[in-house]
């Protein structure tokens, strides 16, 4: 695979940079800062050297002379080290600090110093459409997702069927973050059923034959390592009744992928679908959390059922998107799109389809999904009319 260039803009002050496995991090950082002194915590010779002595740290970089950019590779190893980078900063040595590793999950657990806000927290995701240009397929992604990990693996399927085995054994076992390894598995699986859709932590318990409190635990690890997001019901201004339950999804499509069985009883379509759906909320959530204002993103769905995928509500818009795995648009499509422009008649709809062409049924506006992919950017608008007119 080619190299590709990321949007990711990073800040001139010292920062973490948090990310699952395989996001890119460290081959990001050795493009970005070739002349950095790098500190790799999972080289077992360099653990060995820190973990008895973090202040040895002080010492090599006595020792390397001028040095500007200092980054720890997976500093959740020896969390210690970090009282040790915030008295470095606090002297004002002149040198940027760049911590990674794949969550904050331990280092919060351990009660560890995240420096007293002297360092900014940012997060790596998989690629976006828009960062692979040409070499973005709709229906690649769809089976091995956006991972950089994979999409650079001689065997893209391959490599997704050990992710979730790495996970579970390097971050899940080695950490000690459950006591059952094989019932967190069965959890991922299970789990992945529920990928797009509304999460009931009673029926997943159920499958699993754990407790819901274990569940409600298996979710939260999920999000601490950034495997997993979930979305809230949007509620401003609410007409309606509306579901109390929050929609759940996969950070990668090809990971939901690896982790869905499929046999004789399942659908590929709906696999698919539910897929596809998850695509674009990682694009959403990705412009999201890049905008500098205050911006949401949120699902509807009413008591009865009525339901839109997502909504993006901010200083400057307000969309309602809908998401078809559909060839074709239909006037069912955008059934509860209307209902809440009914109730919010501020919102610009938007019906997302695998069709070729850009339609409009009943007022709503439909695209195709691999075309408004490709131009969602954290450093333009979500959507203008007139570049679709």
């Amino acid at each position: 695979m080619n190299l590709i260039s990321r949007f990711f803009s990073p800040p001139e002050d010292s920062y973490f940079l948090f990310g699952p496995r395989g996001t890119g991090k460290s081959t990001w950082l050795r493009q970005r800062y070739p002349d950095a002194l790098w500190i790799n915590l999972l080289d077992l010779e360099e653990f060995r050297f820190y973990s008895p002595f973090p202040e040895r740290l002080i010492e090599t970089i006595k020792g390397k002379g001028k040095v500007k950019v200092v980054i720890v590779d997976e500093i959740q190893k020896i969390p210690e080290m970090l009282s040790i980078i915030h008295l470095l900063i606090e002297q004002k040595l002149g040198i940027q600090f760049i911590l990674t590793g794949s969550s904050a999950r331990k280092l919060k657990r351990l009660g560890a110093d995240l420096l007293a806000g002297r360092a900014l927290l940012c997060k790596m995701y998989p690629f976006i459409a828009a960062e692979l240009q040409d070499q973005f397929s709709l229906k690649q992604t769809l089976q091995v997702g956006l991972l950089p990990l994979v999409l650079k693996a001689k065997s893209p399927e391959s490599t997704l069927k050990t992710y979730a085995a790495m996970y579970l054994v390097e971050e899940i076992q080695n950490e000690g973050l459950v006591r059952q390894v094989g019932n967190f598995a069965r959890f991922m699986e299970v789990a992945s059923l529920s990928h797009s859709s509304l999460l009931n932590t009673t029926n997943i318990a159920r499958e699993c034959s754990v407790s819901r409190k274990t569940v409600e635990s298996y979710l939260q690890i999920l999000e601490d390592l950034l495997l997993s997001f979930s979305l809230q019901v949007f509620t401003k201004r609410a007409q309606r009744a509306l579901s109390s339950h929050h929609k759940f999804y996969f950070f990668d499509t090809g990971v939901f992928r690896s982790l869905r069985p499929l046999g004789p009883l399942d659908s590929v379509e709906e696999s698919e679908g539910a897929a596809l759906e998850g695509l674009v909320a990682h694009h959403l959530r990705y412009w999201v959390e890049a905008q500098k204002g205050s911006w949401s993103l949120s699902f509807w769905r009413t008591r009865s059922g009525v339901e839109v995928d997502f909504i993006v509500y901010g200083e400057t818009g307000f969309f309602a998107i809908e998401v078809k795995n559909n060839k074709q648009a239909f006037r069912g499509d955008v059934q509860g799109l209307k209902a809440f422009c009914k109730d919010y008649p501020e919102c610009t709809p938007l019906l997302l389809y695998r069709g070729p062409k850009r339609v409009v049924i009943n007022e709503v506006l439909c695209i195709p999904c691999e075309e408004f992919l490709s131009q969602v950017r954290p450093n333009k608008p979500l959507f203008k009319i007139e570049e679709f007119a």
